[in-house]
């Protein structure tokens, strides 16, 4: 064995080993820090383009749920691999190709933009006023109608082409790439720390990588906001044919640009990784914390030798014995079990509401899809992220006991949750649209699902039904297309396009403006007060995060910590992560009224809801989710308090000693907060330090 390099004072560490090892973790915390960013960035990026993808590719929610989900998809393929054996391999390295593949698969998702060719929509403007002398809405034929400001090539090509793969496709396999690559990530970088840092700094080291980790979706929802003002095709049409703006619901920005920069964000952060080693010197602080004893136990024992030396790996077999006897033991604790259920079905709620509430602030509010990314990011996020802070602090100033931990979660879990139920109060209107949510009169409420739009006012026109070229009528409602209105002739260019002589208008000059109506004046008033109650719900449930993971932590026992963290994260990412976008997408298009259509057959992406149905609907699905987990939560407190009061019985039965006292302990670590190394007994495979230290 090396001689043992002698201490030196750092400002960092105090008294250390050589300073090529402070170096190097420094490097290590840097670039892993970094790759958080990276990936926090590209996987809230993924959310803020959820409907640009869906009218780029002209489907519903339910598959965007299927593309979102596909990333805990390709996490689940590899995670039990990469944990078991990506801890006896080079982890640095291990994380780079991690990197390297997140960034393959940030750049497949962006893929489909380059060989899909030009998006079209359907539209009656004329991009130029010398583009025609007299544009007639009302055509003899459906196929005089324009499908777009760019020229195609050709419906029946485009029609081939798009039957041989569906460009989503690319987005999907993209995004399971991503979830491989991120894998190695978290737990071979946590642990890296965890090995080679001292105890004081650990905590703290892995605490700044958490917060950046929190840095990278304020970042990404920016990008996706700055990118959804950009049209889609910028750069290769030009940009005054475009006669749509950002809040029409034909609008696609510039959703690939976002994941070009992403990708190369994340290709960057894997370069650092190759150049820092596979180990790291052993701290002598360290070691002297032990005994002479516990450090030879420490250097020599088979189960520990991985964590701290990384020598040969154990004996697998003997480990795959182990795995069921202690996978049963640790659900057979009723704390934990009970913890975890909470836990699937709150995630369930969390999930499905996190990727849906940019889309929810789109229609339910009419606000554009950059201005909702841009309020997610700027707003709700750092909202979380502070009252994960606040809720730590609390904790510690506090000392709350695993009791006091339990009852802090549920009490600011139930109170956000009292203040979500004023949202259903917060609603707005449905759009004002003729055949669809009013009769062509104005005075009737429709509500039909892609009713038939004909009226005695439009029956001398060939109308196409399945577009959506909506116009604006001097009676404040609105018209799927002019030539539903009724509209004869039209003069202008672009968005100051004027329809006269529209049959279906019977006030003013008959005639209609390009766009939708913007008389949702009550929608407008009450966003501001749901952006602040958005804000302060997320603040107080994000409370109750920090002290909820610390009830996980301390519920077992120290030897099944990282096999319950491991299957918790398991069992969330399969029965939450991948399911709950799914039905939250499929429960949204239930409440569509009118569906686009594709050019060459079949349902497109959805051009417009009934924003009540929708609202009872997105609301009703989190907050019954929640209801549900309030019934174990209670279960299990009572299931808790029981937990230790029999605990503190075995621990006087047995005088306040051996390894009952330990896993009190455990579990009451801050009320016993006064004891110190000499007045507290342990046992030789527990330390108390290294067990809250997460």
């Amino acid at each position: 064995m090396d001689p043992p390099h002698k201490e030196r004072r750092s400002p960092e560490n105090g008294p250390s080993s050589a300073r090529p090892c402070c170096s190097s973790l420094k490097m290590f915390l840097m670039a892993l820090s970094f790759a958080y960013f990276a990936k926090a960035l590209s996987g809230s990026y993924m959310k803020s383009t959820i409907t640009q993808l869906e009218r780029r590719f002209d489907i519903p929610s339910y598959l965007i749920g299927v593309i979102d989900g596909s990333f805990e998809i390709g996490n689940l393929l590899v995670i039990a691999f990469v944990s078991y054996f990506g801890a006896k391999l080079h982890r640095p390295k291990i994380i780079a190709i991690g990197c390297l593949l997140m960034s393959l698969g940030t750049f497949l998702i962006a893929l489909p933009h380059f060989i899909i060719g030009r998006y079209t929509f359907e539209t009656s403007i004329r991009s130029s006023v010398n583009s025609s002398s007299n544009l007639s809405p009302c055509p003899a034929r459906p196929s005089d109608l324009a499908t777009g400001p760019s020229p195609t090539s050709g419906p029946s090509s485009g029609c081939e082409h798009e039957s041989r793969l569906s460009m989503w496709i690319y987005v999907f396999l993209g995004n399971i790439l991503r979830g491989i690559g991120e894998t190695p990530v978290q737990p071979l970088g946590i642990s890296y720390i965890d090995d080679h840092a001292l105890e004081e700094n650990a905590a703290f080291y892995i605490g700044c990588v958490q917060t950046i980790s929190v840095v990278g979706p304020v970042f990404g929802y920016i990008l996706g906001s700055v990118c959804a003002k950009i049209y889609v095709d910028v750069g290769f049409v030009n940009m005054e044919s475009i006669s749509i703006t950002p809040g029409d619901a034909r609008w696609v920005g510039a959703w690939w640009l976002g994941y070009l920069i992403a990708g190369l964000i994340t290709l960057l952060s894997a370069v650092p990784f190759w150049f820092l080693p596979k180990s790291l010197p052993l701290p002598e602080r360290r070691l002297a914390k032990y005994s002479p004893e516990r450090t030879s136990f420490i250097k020599d024992s088979p189960l520990l030798e991985h964590k701290y030396q990384a020598d040969e790996p154990a004996n697998f077999l003997e480990m795959a014995k182990d795995f069921l006897p202690t996978l049963r033991s640790l659900l057979g604790n009723p704390v934990y079990f009970l913890y975890l259920c909470v836990t699937i079905i709150q995630f369930n709620s969390l999930i499905g509401m996190v990727t849906y509430k940019p889309k929810y602030i789109e229609q339910h509010y009419g606000q554009s899809a950059s201005k909702a990314n841009f309020l997610m990011g700027v707003i709700n996020i750092p909202a979380v992220a502070l009252g994960m802070f606040s809720g730590g602090v609390i904790m510690k100033k506090f000392k709350l006991s695993i009791m006091g931990a339990a009852k802090f979660a549920l009490g600011t879990s139930l109170l956000g949750y009292f203040l979500s139920l004023f949202f259903f109060a917060m609603g707005c209107e449905n759009a004002s649209v003729a055949g669809i949510t009013r009769s062509y009169n104005g005075t009737e409420s429709l509500y039909k699902v892609d009713s038939p739009l004909w009226a005695s006012c439009n029956t001398n026109c060939k109308c196409p039904e399945t577009g959506w070229d909506p116009v604006c009528g001097e009676n404040g409602l609105t018209y799927v297309s002019p030539c539903l209105a009724g509209c004869r002739t039209s003069h202008g260019s672009g968005m100051d396009t004027v329809f006269e002589q529209c049959s279906c208008i019977a006030v003013g000059n008959h005639t209609a403006s390009a766009g939708q109506c913007n008389n949702r004046d009550s929608c407008h008033r009450v966003f501001p007060y749901f952006l602040a109650l958005s804000v302060i719900t997320s603040f107080i449930i994000s409370l109750g995060g920090t002290p909820g993971y610390m009830l996980l932590i301390r519920c077992i026992r120290p030897q099944l910590k990282s096999l319950a963290l491991g299957f918790h994260t398991l069992t969330t990412r399969t029965l939450a992560g991948i399911p709950a976008p799914i039905y939250f997408g499929a429960i949204i298009d239930t409440t569509c009224l009118k569906w686009g259509q594709k050019k060459c057959g079949g349902r497109g992406a959805c051009r417009i809801y009934n924003t009540t149905a929708y609202r009872i609907a997105y609301l009703g699905l989190t907050l019954g989710l929640r209801t549900a987990s309030f019934f174990l939560c209670i279960l299990g407190l009572v299931v808790l308090r029981r937990h230790v009061q029999r605990q503190e019985r075995n621990t006087l039965a047995n005088g306040g000693t051996g390894a009952a006292a330990g896993e009190l302990q455990a579990l009451r670590k801050e009320e016993n907060n006064s004891c110190n190394s000499d007045q507290c007994p342990r046992t030789a495979d527990y330390d108390p330090e290294r067990e809250t230290r997460l």
